[in-house]
């Protein structure tokens, strides 16, 4: 993840799969993507042992031999992965984008060309990667492959960018062969553990240099043509990648920097921690309330892009109470309110200070977040509107259209209410 570097300049986008064309099943599945809108993210790997952040080993300046001490250590004997996706679906989640290896090197599957794994090093000796594929389908979630360019461990990643630097590995290295090896690892994903939603590629932004996208992109299409590539850019992107993806910042805001305009062509992502952390971080009690984190969902849909909110679980494998108790509630909003989100674009009407809206064929929802007084005047829309309504309920709400746009009569607010949604119904064209 970014967070630790910060915004710093991105390197100019590099070449990636050149003459690129998606296949039927990749429109397809780009399509299933935007409609799905909600998705939950898990970061979990050795240095859950520690308590801290995914980027703990980083920070405390860890070399590899303390690193690798981790491993025996990493015994999560109440990892259940129906229990996982289970939360997922609780939560209105469509799908799961797991870290399969993070920054660290340590892949949370059975890789056959590394030993750096946790069927080989840790004393649980379970492929994580492969029992949640198998529940994801049994539960009809999707599954994406969070998988990271960088490797603090591996000696072949040489010369380093800025992060890493103090693990002790030799001022030396082959940065082809360490490609062949994540190539090698990323077929292995692909070829192993079923059919893939997509491969979320984090840390190109941490090294300058040729990455062999082109083979890379190339491979996983002819492996899986349906597989949306995304990479962790905040708003720039190689051609190839199927959707774009945004940390901690909603595309089309001030910070969501470069050529977030380009992005904007393909389907986008925005990702976001329940506290201020990237995994399980023990002190970190500065948790979002779940009004909040529906709040950036809904803002998130009215800039026609996903909401991806991660939890990070324990070394015991169990989801925090705090998260699942979030996660539940976001569920229980979407309940109720789902329909002015899943398969749903953004709205005729751009972000406002009010709120936001999306749409659904003929009808526009106006999803009123920041708004007390009764009447609301919103600008002109496509076409006519034929009738107003409360989703929440169905109540008549009063509107009155002129030449210079529409204002709706909004009822009294329930106290609590995170967002107040009206519907709007357009009448033909």
């Amino acid at each position: 993840m970014l967070c630790v570097l910060g915004l710093a300049a991105a390197p100019a986008p590099v070449r990636a799969q050149a003459a690129y064309v998606p296949s039927a099943a990749n429109l397809a599945a780009r399509e299933w993507f935007q409609d799905a809108k909600f998705g939950m993210f898990i970061h979990w790997g050795i240095y859950s042992v520690l308590q801290d952040d995914a980027w703990v080993t980083n920070n405390r300046q860890l070399r590899i031999p303390e690193l690798e001490t981790l491993a025996p250590q990493f015994n999560p004997t109440r990892f259940n992965a129906v229990e996982w996706v289970a939360l997922a679906k609780a939560a209105g989640a469509r799908y799961i984008t797991f870290t399969t290896k993070h920054h660290d090197g340590f892949a949370m599957f059975d890789s056959q060309v590394s030993d750096w794994d946790i069927v080989d090093r840790t004393p649980f000796r379970r492929d994580v990667v492969r029992e949640l594929a198998d529940e994801c389908r049994r539960q009809d979630i999707r599954l994406f492959v969070y998988y990271s360019q960088i490797d603090w461990h591996h000696p072949d990643f040489y010369p380093r960018g800025g992060t890493g630097r103090h693990f002790g590995r030799p001022e030396s290295g082959d940065f082809g062969r360490y490609l062949d090896f994540l190539d090698a690892q990323v077929r292995e994903l692909l070829t192993n553990y079923g059919p893939l939603a997509g491969i979320w590629f984090d840390g190109q932004w941490d090294k300058g240099g040729d990455w062999r996208l082109d083979r890379t992109y190339r491979m996983i299409h002819d492996l899986q043509p349906a597989a949306l590539i995304g990479s962790n850019h905040n708003g720039w992107f190689n051609t190839g990648e199927d959707i774009a993806l945004f940390e901690r910042m909603l595309p089309g805001t001030q910070n969501a920097r470069l050529d977030s305009a380009r992005a904007r062509r393909l389907p986008m992502e925005m990702s976001e921690t329940i506290n201020g952390s990237w995994g399980f971080r023990l002190w970190d009690r500065d948790l979002k309330s779940t009004a909040r984190l529906i709040r950036e969902l809904v803002e998130a849909a009215g800039q026609d892009a996903n909401f991806l909110l991660n939890v990070g679980p324990m070394p015991t494998g169990e989801i925090q109470p705090e998260f699942v108790e979030r996660m539940r509630g976001i569920g229980a909003w979407l309940q109720r309110y789902g329909e002015s989100i899943y398969g749903t674009r953004g709205g005729p009407i751009t972000p406002r200070p009010w709120g936001v809206t999306t749409q659904r064929g003929d009808r526009v929802y106006v999803h009123v977040l920041d708004w007390r007084d009764p009447m609301l005047a919103l600008p002109s829309l496509p076409r006519r509107v034929r009738a107003a309504s409360l989703l929440a309920g169905g109540a008549r709400v009063a509107f009155r259209e002129t030449a210079a746009g529409v204002t709706i009569t909004l009822p009294p607010r329930p106290a609590g209410e995170v967002d107040q949604v009206v519907v709007l119904e357009l009448g033909p064209a």
